[in-house]
C-alpha cells in the first residue's frame, strides 16, 4: 500500500531521492518536472518541507483530466500544458520532457530532476521499497508492478535479483492503444534507459477496463487504491492463470504450500473518479434517485430566512402602540406593511381573493396550488416550482412588473404560500439574486390563525378602552353632582 506514503502515492520515495541528489542548497530556487501528477506532487511536498523551495513547476499533457489539474493546483504547482502524445518519448525534442530539461539548463537556480533518465528514481526503490517488502514478507515468491518510467519495477526487481533471486518479477505494460494513468505500453519502453530488462522475468499487458474494474473492487473491500493498482493486480492474475494452464504453478509454492505474491497499490482513486464512469459499465453503479434535482434548487438555504409568524409580523407591519412579539404588547390598530417591505402571496388568484393579508400582493404560479405536495416531499414538484420561480424572478430583477412593487432589490421581501415550503424555495432563489427575502413558516394557515388572534385581541382591547371611557364619564358626572 504505497498510498500510505506522503501525498498518498508511490512516487514519494523517488521524489525524495531525486531531489536530494539534484537540489543545490542555497542555490536552487525552482524545480521543474514533466509529470502527469504523482511524481511532481510528491516533489512539491518534499521541495517545501525538506528544501524550503516553493517554486515547483509541472510540465504535462494537455490531455490530463480537469480533476487532476485542479489537484495539482491544490498542491501549489505552476502548470504548463503540452500538446502531442500524453506519454511522450523521453528523448523527443518536441515533447515536454525535453522542454523541462532545456529550461533547467538555462539557469543554475533551476533543476529538472528528470525521473525518466535520473537513476536516483529506481535507486530509491532499491534502497527503500525492496527492503521494506522483503522485511514484511520474507517468504515472497512473486512480485508484480506496472512500468511507466520503469523506476519502481527496476529498483524492486534488481533488489530481489540480488537478495532473493527465486522471486519471480513481473512487469506490466498497458495493452496497445489503451491507456491507464501511470504505466506505458511496451512500445514506449524501448527508449527508456533504465536497466529494466534485467529487473523483470516476465511481462504482461493489461487493458484499462480490467484495471478500473479491479480498482473498484479493491476499494469497495477497503483497500482504497487507484486504477494502476487494479492494473498491477490484473497483471498478477494473468501470470498466475498462465502458470496454471502450463501446469507449472506448483513451482511457485513455498514449503507451506502457499504462493506469496505482492502487487503494488500506487495511488488513490479519487482523482480518476470521472474515468471510472467512462471505462466501466453502468451496472457497476447504483443509479441516482431524483437525479433531475442536480439541475434545479441550486442555491443555498438559511434557517434565518424562514421566520416564525410573530417575527415576520413585527418586521413588516406597523403597530399603533408598543411593538413586541406577543399579542399582549400589540396596541389598538394595525397599519399596512411598511413601504420598504413588499409581501408577496404566491397562492392562486382565487385563493388570494378568498382571504389574504392586508397589503400583500398576489404573485400566483401555476405550479403552486392548494393540492400541491410540499416541494421537499416530492422531487417533481420541487423541480417544477423551482424552474417556474427561477425564470420569473430572474426577469423581475431586470424589470419588475409586479403590481404595486416598483423594484425588488431595494426592498425587503416577505413571501407567503400555502404551507411555507414553496415560499422557502422562492426565498432561496431571491437571496441568490441579491434580494433580502424571507418566508413565513407554516404558510397562509399560520398567517390566518395569527391574524384572527390579533383581531380578537384588538377587539378586546377596543372594548376595554370603551369601558374605561364610560367609567371615566360616570366618575366625572358623580363628581359634578356632588359639587352641586
Amino acid at each position: 500500500m504505497m498510498t500510505m506514503l506522503p501525498a498518498n502515492n508511490v512516487k514519494a520515495l523517488p521524489a525524495l531521492n531525486l531531489l536530494s541528489e539534484s537540489v543545490a542548497p542555497g542555490k536552487t530556487k525552482t524545480v521543474i518536472e514533466y509529470s502527469s501528477g504523482s511524481t511532481v506532487i510528491s516533489m512539491s511536498l518534499v521541495s517545501r518541507v525538506v528544501h524550503g523551495i516553493t517554486d515547483i513547476r509541472a510540465f504535462l499533457s494537455n490531455k490530463t483530466s480537469d480533476a487532476k489539474l485542479k489537484l495539482m493546483q491544490f498542491f501549489g504547482l505552476d502548470l504548463t500544458l503540452f500538446g502531442g502524445p500524453s506519454q511522450p518519448d523521453p528523448m523527443d525534442n518536441r515533447g515536454g520532457i525535453q522542454a523541462a530539461r532545456k529550461q533547467a539548463a538555462e539557469s543554475e537556480q533551476v533543476v529538472n530532476p528528470n525521473q525518466y533518465e535520473n537513476e536516483a528514481n529506481w535507486n530509491a526503490h532499491m534502497k527503500w521499497t525492496g527492503p521494506q517488502i522483503h522485511r514484511q514478507l520474507p517468504h515472497i515468491g512473486v512480485i508484480c508492478a506496472g512500468m511507466g518510467t520503469s523506476g519502481t519495477m527496476t529498483g524492486i526487481g534488481l533488489y530481489f535479483k540480488e537478495k532473493k533471486s527465486s522471486v519471480v518479477r513481473i512487469g506490466v505494460c498497458t495493452s496497445p492503444g489503451d491507456r491507464v494513468p501511470g504505466p506505458r505500453s511496451y512500445a514506449l519502453m524501448s527508449p527508456v534507459t533504465f536497466p529494466w530488462r534485467d529487473a523483470v522475468d516476465h511481462m504482461e499487458q493489461v487493458g484499462s477496463t480490467e484495471s478500473y474494474g479491479l480498482s473498484l473492487q479493491l476499494s469497495r473491500e477497503g483497500l482504497i487504491c487507484g486504477p494502476s493498482s487494479g492494473f498491477n493486480l490484473q497483471g498478477l492474475y494473468q501470470y498466475i492463470e498462465k502458470e496454471l494452464a502450463l501446469g507449472t504453478l506448483d513451482g511457485l509454492k513455498n514449503d507451506d504450500g502457499e504462493i506469496h505474491c505482492v502487487f503494488l497499490c500506487c495511488d488513490l482513486p479519487y482523482q480518476y473518479i470521472d474515468e471510472y464512469f467512462t471505462k466501466l459499465d453502468e451496472k457497476n453503479f447504483h443509479p441516482i434517485k431524483n437525479h433531475h434535482l442536480t439541475t434545479v434548487d441550486l442555491y443555498r438555504y438559511d434557517e434565518a430566512w424562514e421566520l416564525p409568524i410573530e417575527t415576520a409580523f413585527s418586521m413588516f407591519m406597523n403597530f399603533n402602540g408598543d411593538l413586541g412579539h406577543t399579542k399582549a404588547s400589540i396596541g389598538t390598530s394595525i397599519q399596512p406593511p411598511l413601504q420598504a417591505i413588499a409581501v408577496l402571496d404566491l397562492r392562486s388568484h382565487q385563493d388570494y381573493q378568498s382571504w389574504h393579508m392586508p397589503g400583500s400582493v398576489n404573485v400566483p404560479f401555476e405550479s403552486i396550488t392548494t393540492i400541491s405536495k410540499s416541494p421537499f416531499f416530492d422531487s417533481k414538484v420541487l423541480e417544477q416550482q423551482w424552474r417556474e420561480m427561477e425564470s420569473f424572478f430572474a426577469s423581475q430583477i431586470r424589470q419588475c412588473t409586479i403590481d404595486g412593487v416598483d423594484s425588488l432589490l431595494p426592498k425587503k421581501i416577505q413571501l407567503i404560500c400555502y404551507n411555507g415550503d414553496s415560499s422557502r424555495v422562492a426565498t432561496s432563489i431571491l437571496r441568490a439574486k441579491g434580494v433580502e427575502a424571507s418566508s413565513i413558516a407554516g404558510g397562509i394557515a399560520n398567517v390566518k390563525n395569527w391574524w384572527d388572534g390579533i383581531q380578537a385581541h384588538l377587539l378586546v382591547a377596543s372594548c376595554a378602552v370603551q369601558e374605561t371611557s364610560v367609567d371615566h364619564m360616570h366618575l366625572v358626572r358623580v363628581s359634578v353632582e356632588q359639587t352641586q
